[in-house]
């Protein structure tokens, strides 16, 4: 079954952000497949955190957690860190 990562964030620094980007980019990201990167949500109900929303679609937990849990990827979180205010949930699609 699908899951999805679903992060919510307010940028702190651009050119941080570019370099996590570049950097996710080499942790393999064609594991999961982008749906959703709006740098312009629109709230509509309740308080939303920050201006950016991600959400990546992945095989199953399996294959979310090989793209996660890879070094390649433990070296960029900490850049997607430092330059953002994130929420991050791991989320099941529907049956």
């Amino acid at each position: 079954m699908s899951v999805y990562f679903v992060v919510q964030e307010e940028v702190n620094d651009a050119a941080g952000l570019e370099s996590y980007m570049e950097a996710a980019k080499a942790s393999s990201l064609g594991r999961g497949k982008a749906l959703v990167v709006d740098n312009a949500v629109t709230a509509v109900e309740g308080a939303w955190h920050g201006s950016r929303l991600v959400i990546l679609e992945f095989e199953d937990d399996d294959a979310f957690r090989e793209w996660y849990d890879s070094p390649e990827y433990q070296k960029a979180l900490p850049l997607r860190l430092a330059a953002t205010d994130s929420r991050a949930a791991l989320v099941q699609g529907l049956r």
